[in-house]
């Protein structure tokens, strides 16, 4: 079990050795350590791993770091000087050097092994072993947990090389997505969407790496060029990184009797997650089969309210496997991820993710993701009729539950203090034959117009209102009007205020984003930085210049456009 958090605050963190002094190590002291493993981490190649919970692995610094940026509010949450993200040993240690770190912390790192199911399917076919035991963090290295302000935080760095997990890759993450999950993590932060936070960016000023990508104007589906990109280290935060998987993993694992330590595995992670993520709410002097119904009942509540929320600010995950599902129930992994530009509840920006995780069947995919996360609970509730009974129904509601979160959302974006599905899916049709532009139209909606001009800003002009502009006019104006009537009484400006918190001004569109990392591969960072700033502050009227550059339809010339609409991978 993992012992009670101290309450006191950390009241300034200025050194690399004032950080050191919060170090406490819950899941390596608790969990199971896998015992073929080596004790200094030394353990970078692909390989089958049997059993434990985590495997010690010493990250690979990337070469010649150099500083891009650091998230100036996490830093201000964690109490963290805005100078500590320059300092060398800062550096050294959050770009995978962890030699020369300060006591208590460890001079050694962690992976942990998952399953994958897709929709709910279970795979094996990716592991390359073909039995699951080589599927896990590939290029995830976590390298502390803190306790900070009474709060437990994971410290984890995507890129920091090769782990027994990597499958035969190199372990790398290059520039360009570490530069969009650093700025996305930050923006559904500041949108108020549960996630894993950002805490620094450091890129190699030597070392590059080969990848398949597009060429300049290519609308081609797949990538059809190598390119050489700088790598670089991101460092990721959480409460912690349990995923769905890694619960499918150890209780696949007690089903199938593979060791005669897997049932007490899987109680032990499952409680561990409990200790990392639900503590405030479940009680701990309940049985584990009791603790696992609140567990199912409280995760079902955070995942279907985060998808909801995603939905709320036009976000789709592209790749919503169980292994890409936080079982604290918020936003991890931000790899084929994208935000709407035109509306299309089958918008769906990771070429490879076909229809079943798209924009508007997110709630669909989260539901299968919530099957594997009973499914993966069951054995510990089997020889407890009634807790295996209540689990059941907690997992059979779920739809019900999404549904409505989902109804509570679209009334909130709408400014309705309840749902109307007629109204609702007459402006699904109009947003989709105009086309609108989503994040705009919302905006321009909360300024609660008396008539449909204002919300022409966020028209496209394309398809049936090019071809029929009178006919879509009496339509926008008719749904317009039927809004109206139904919108609270009252004052227009309260209204306007309370919609505004809801509906964000500034999205993190793609196409933003590009010219950022193309301009940081060339060490200009300053529009990152600009970015970072803009979208950190997403509902926010900001300047003039700001919203003329940030605060507009997506040019023709980019839609279709490869790694910028769509893309095959991350990297």
């Amino acid at each position: 079990m993992v012992r009670p958090l101290p309450r006191k605050t950390n009241l300034n963190i200025a050194t690399l050795g004032d950080l050191a002094t919060t170090a406490d190590y819950s899941l390596m002291t608790t969990l199971n350590c896998d015992p073929d493993g080596n004790a200094d981490g030394v353990d970078h190649a692909p390989r089958q791993v049997f059993s434990g919970h985590y495997v010690k692995v010493d990250p690979t610094p990337i070469e010649n770091p150099e500083y891009i940026a650091h998230s100036k509010n996490l830093f201000h949450e964690l109490n963290l000087a805005d100078s500590l993200a320059q300092s060398d040993d800062f550096v050294s240690m959050f770009s995978g050097d962890l030699s020369g770190v300060p006591a208590p912390m460890r001079r050694v790192g962690w992976a942990c092994g998952y399953a994958l199911s897709i929709y709910g399917n279970e795979f094996y076919q990716q592991c390359p072993f073909q039995t699951g035991n080589g599927y896990g963090d590939g290029r995830a290295i976590s390298v502390l947990e803190a306790v900070i302000n009474g709060q437990r935080w994971e410290f984890q760095l995507k890129g920091g090389g090769r782990t027994p997990y990597c499958r035969g890759a190199d372990g790398r993450a290059v520039l360009r997505s570490s530069v969009r999950e650093f700025l996305a993590q930050e923006h559904m932060h500041a949108l108020g969407v549960p996630t894993s936070r950002s805490l620094s960016l450091y890129v190699s000023k030597t070392e590059k790496v080969r990848r398949p990508w597009y060429s300049e104007g290519s609308r081609s589906l797949d990538p059809d060029v190598l390119v050489s990109d700088p790598v670089a280290i991101s460092t990721r935060v959480a409460p912690s990184f349990i995923r769905v998987g890694q619960l499918e993993l150890f209780s696949r694992r007690a089903r199938k009797q593979e060791h005669p330590q897997a049932m007490e595995e899987l109680e032990k992670i499952v409680l561990h997650l409990i200790d990392r993520e639900y503590d405030e709410v479940i009680d701990q002097t309940l049985a584990t089969a009791e603790k696992v119904v609140v567990l199912a009942r409280e995760f079902r509540s955070r995942l279907t309210s985060l998808v909801a929320n995603w939905i709320r600010v036009g976000y789709c995950q592209g790749n919503f496997n169980s292994d890409n599902c936080a079982a604290g129930g918020f936003t991890l992994d931000y790899g084929p991820f994208g935000f709407c530009d035109a509306f299309d509840p089958q918008f769906q920006p990771w070429t490879g993710g076909g229809q079943h995780f798209s924009f508007l069947n997110q709630p669909m995919a989260a539901e299968r993701n919530f099957h594997s996360f009973c499914s993966a609970l069951r054995p510990l509730v089997t020889a407890h009729p009634d807790c295996l009974r209540q689990l059941d129904e907690i997992e059979s509601d779920f739809p019900t539950v999404m549904q409505e979160q989902m109804e509570t959302m679209w009334a909130s974006k709408l400014g309705l203090d309840a749902f109307h599905a007629d109204l609702f899916k007459e402006l699904a049709t109009l947003m989709v034959q105009t086309p609108v532009d989503y994040t705009l139209f919302f905006r321009e909606l909360s300024s609660v117009p008396e008539e449909i001009e204002p919300l022409k800003k966020s028209f496209y002009n394309g398809r049936a209102y090019a071809a029929d502009p009178e006919g879509m006019n009496t339509r926008w104006s008719a749904w317009l009007k039927r809004w109206q009537s139904l919108i609270r009484p009252g004052s227009r400006d309260a209204l306007s205020s309370q919609m505004k918190l809801v509906n964000p001004k500034y999205s993190l569109r793609e196409w933003f984003v590009v010219p950022a990392y193309q301009q940081a591969a060339a060490g200009n960072y300053a529009l990152l930085r600009e970015l970072q700033d803009v979208m950190t502050k997403p509902y926010a009227e900001q300047s003039g210049d700001m919203e003329k550059r940030y605060c507009k339809l997506k040019p023709p010339e980019l839609f279709q456009l490869g790694g910028s609409s769509h893309y095959s991978c991350s990297s």
